[in-house]
């Protein structure tokens, strides 16, 4: 039996809109969905993106302050897409306020941060859901679905990477000096911002990491303010954190891999990939070529090498958005599928995944690739413990 879900919206960038409109389609792709969502309140620090977002996107009533999104008596979720900066307070309020909450990633600025959160979640009792969005694409879940079945044998090798070339031009407005770039604001660069994507696809398909190795780099080290003119000289500030991280990783299972991330790879777009191998066969997949599985079995007959499986229906949700194979899917389906987990986790009290666990799973892979660079030795991944308070860390 369906019910309605109150929804407050924090944040009303490009993710907060994306959010509102995975709502908003949510019945069109999954009518049985138990939890239907009500548009409650939106909140955004620029009163007038608050406002106009309300009135477009169908939310009842909008505000510039957070905390009343959170408060407010007619919402049961929130969803909080703000900087990163922002993540632990607005989640950790949500929390206290007995709000379920669908949170981006990287869930706080540090390990510590989103341990926090994942505390104030289970001392609460609410349910989560963390934006780890490629682990939901159709082909995705169907190489998950192979590699438990037993089609590859035993994992041996993994091989991820996630090569970005949004912050490769510091003439840009998405290069310039933004949040993103400052310790204080963003926390960690390429650590929380991709290779929690990277990190959560190894975890999901390989299992837990134990162990790694890791470095980072900063390959622009500095970047314009503002975005200069033709000819002119703009004024230029410190990057404060990585561009680019690889690291070797060891599986509890004994497998071995590669993660590697970086935002400034001139070439890729999102080149958000893995290669996995086992005793009997191999798998790879590419986001930018999202409806399409590269499967190799020694079993297969009629000669060696990797075949295409299409997306198509019957795999995994691609029936609720497509006809057909060769009909592709995109990004924005991806948080359709995220918001009915959310809202179908609500609505029977059954937590689906990625939740803020699996967040707290990646940022302790993370934590530690953090470690071994500092070090440049291995580092175990280890427990992280929540803190009251504490002081800001990379």
């Amino acid at each position: 039996m369906s019910r309605e879900v109150g929804v407050g919206m924090v944040g009303l960038g490009w993710m907060g809109q994306l959010h509102s409109r995975a709502y908003r389609r949510l019945q069109d792709h999954f009518p049985e969905c138990e939890g239907v969502p009500r548009l409650v309140i939106v909140a955004d620090e620029v009163e007038d993106l608050a406002r106009e977002s309300a009135r477009r996107l169908g939310y009842e009533d909008w505000t510039t302050n957070w905390r009343q999104v959170v408060e407010h008596p007619e919402v049961e979720a929130v969803s909080i897409t703000v900087p990163n900066y922002l993540h632990r307070d607005v989640a950790v309020a949500a929390a206290g306020a007995g709000k379920h909450f669908w949170i981006e990633k990287p869930c706080g600025r540090f390990a510590w941060e989103t341990a926090d959160i994942g505390r104030a979640a289970r001392e609460a009792g609410v349910i989560t859901m963390v934006g780890l969005d490629y682990r939901h694409a159709p082909a995705v879940e169907h190489a998950k679905g192979l590699i438990e079945d037993g089609e590859l044998g035993e994992i041996t090798h993994y091989r991820g990477y996630f090569l970005a070339d949004y912050a490769s031009d510091p003439w840009s407005p998405r290069g310039a000096l933004s949040w993103r770039y400052q310790e204080e604001y963003g926390g960690l660069g390429v650590f929380g911002d991709i290779m929690s994507h990277a990190a959560d696809m190894a975890l999901n398909l390989a299992g837990p990491i134990t162990r790694v190795s890791a470095q980072k780099a900063i390959f622009i080290e500095s970047r314009f303010k503002t975005p200069p003119g033709p000819g002119e000289d703009g004024e230029r500030g410190p990057v404060e954190n990585e561009d680019y991280v690889s690291s070797l990783v060891e599986f509890e299972s004994g497998a071995r891999g590669t993660l590697e991330v970086s935002r400034v790879a001139l070439g890729p777009h999102t080149q958000m990939s893995f290669e996995v191998s086992g005793t009997r066969g191999a798998l790879a997949w590419d986001f930018q070529r999202m409806n399409e599985l590269r499967f190799y079995s020694s079993g297969t007959k009629g000669g060696d090498g990797y075949r295409t499986i299409f997306a198509a229906p019957g795999v995994a949700e691609f029936g609720r958005f497509q006809p057909s194979a060769g009909i592709p899917m995109g990004y924005d389906d991806l948080k359709v599928i995220e918001a009915e987990r959310f809202l179908s986790s609500i609505a029977d009290k059954q937590q689906r995944k990625a939740s803020i666990e699996e967040g707290v799973s990646v940022m302790e892979v993370i934590d530690a690739m953090n470690r071994s660079c500092d070090s440049q030795s291995w580092e175990d991944v280890v427990e992280v413990s929540p803190r009251a308070t504490g002081k800001q860390e990379g």
